[in-house]
């Protein structure tokens, strides 16, 4: 089906998954363009690489060559409102127009799939996973939801035998996929203005479970109610982890199942991301690699851009995350605790969407009041419009902890250049990472 397009357009081409997306078609020698709201470091890879992009909508931005309804794909993601200029054009004129989904799920229909799902863990995981089969000269491609820090991209290809990609819950995009190895990595309440409540949620992930082709396999996190292979820190799961201890700022730990690998080295904190690492080195031995070379590709693993992310170690550390969940930002406060008991920490976290502020108002509050103290920016919208009395002052309020304040994002540098901390963890899923190398330079002149 794909092969008729001689052109692909991209409504959201500067999305993490939209991009991985181009950078496949570009690869395909596709001519492929798009539109974005706002320029950024993967636009202007993709530009490099010979895409062409747009950054107003209005339908005269579309470039002539995309507007052959008979050569040109149209691809668009969930966070491009139905309102778009550009996307009602090519609706009202009968373009061939396919959801990010839809797409990931037509590439890997006919190819052996692994998707890896979760409310969180997905992109650390698809990564880990990525770096494996690369190091061990698997042929696939995958499509990842993040910046690997070992190849600086979203899109890792050696070969097409097998597609890994992230299976999104958002949406329920994930139904799309039919995959030959899965796993769920969690399932937290989110995403609640798709599914309203937790067990519409869960639900949705059985189906994608049910999804998985016959003689499949299903690996899934020993805390989920849902049948398959077990991996955890529970000794009755089929997989779990021992001995995990810090050394140095560097994590170790034993990897029991029906053998046992020990001392594994790997490169990122957190219990949180052994686990993932765990599940990676578990689908690795699915796909018959050797236990040893497991073991080693997980020590050269070097991470995923802004999933505790080091900054600077000196003279403050500062620590860059996604982390825009409760249940996240819990997880990188129990980190930090574990690494630096004794340092001082100020938590700088941008709300990600009114909708998922509005659903998890009290539990954000309640996890940032684990840190010492809270520096809060207003939402960053995303797709959605505002929704009334829904804002970082109402989080702020039930912050359990005085030492907090809410300021402007370009104020950020300035303020944390005085604060007292030790270590600054600035989380979010918006454009905050955008003040982190203001904020690196005001703390390097201290």
């Amino acid at each position: 089906m794909l092969e008729k397009y001689k052109n692909i357009y991209f409504l959201g081409i500067g999305g993490i998954g939209m991009s991985s997306l181009a950078l496949y078609f570009i690869d395909k020698q596709k001519s492929v363009g798009g539109y974005d709201k706002v320029k950024s470091s993967i636009t202007k890879q993709l530009s490099f690489k010979g895409s062409v992009i747009n950054y107003e909508d209005s339908k005269a931005n579309i470039p002539n060559n995309f507007l052959n309804k008979e050569e040109t794909l149209v691809v668009y993601t969930p966070a491009i409102p139905k309102s778009n200029k550009q996307f009602v054009f090519f609706q009202q004129s009968s373009f061939k127009i396919l959801k990010r989904s839809e797409l990931l799920g037509i590439l890997s229909k006919n190819k052996f799939c692994i998707a890896v799902a979760g409310t969180h863990g997905k992109t650390t995981t698809a990564s880990i996973l990525s770096h494996i089969l690369l190091e061990n000269n698997i042929k696939f491609t995958s499509f990842i939801g993040g910046i690997s820090e070992n190849y600086n991209t979203n899109f890792i290809q050696n070969g097409e035998e097998i597609i890994l990609v992230e299976a999104d819950e958002f949406d329920r995009s994930f139904l799309t996929l039919y995959p030959d190895i899965a796993c769920i990595t969690s399932i937290d309440p989110d995403h609640l203005d798709v599914y309203f409540n937790e067990q519409s949620l869960y639900d949705s992930f059985t189906d994608f479970t049910n999804n998985i082709k016959n003689e499949g396999v299903l690996l899934i996190n020993e805390k989920i109610s849902i049948k398959g292979s077990t991996f955890g820190f529970d000794k009755n799961s089929d997989f779990y982890i021992t001995n995990y201890n810090i050394s140095n700022e560097e994590v170790f730990f034993d990897i029991n199942y029906n053998g046992l690998i020990s001392s594994i080295k790997f490169n990122m904190q957190g219990r949180h991301n052994a686990l993932n690492a765990l599940v990676a080195f578990a689908i690795g031995l699915e796909l018959k690699i050797d236990k040893l070379k497991l073991s080693k590709s997980l020590s050269t693993f070097l991470g995923v851009k802004r999933r505790f992310t080091y900054v600077l170690k000196s003279p403050k550390i500062i620590i860059d995350d996604y982390a825009h969940h409760p249940k996240e930002i819990e997880e990188i406060s129990k980190s930090i605790k574990e690494l630096y008991p004794e340092k001082k920490v100020t938590a700088v976290f941008q709300p990600h969407l009114y909708s998922r502020t509005r659903d998890f108002m009290s539990e954000f509050a309640q996890s940032l009041s684990l840190f010492d103290e809270v520096v809060l920016t207003e939402i960053y919208p995303a797709r959605e419009k505002p929704i009334k009395n829904i804002n970082s002052e109402n989080i702020l309020k039930r912050i359990e902890n005085n030492n907090k304040c809410l300021i402007t994002k370009s104020n950020l540098p300035k303020y944390l250049s005085k604060s007292s901390s030790d270590i600054l963890v600035i989380m979010g899923a918006g454009d905050i990472s955008e003040e982190v190398n203001s904020i690196k330079k005001h703390i390097e002149l201290l």
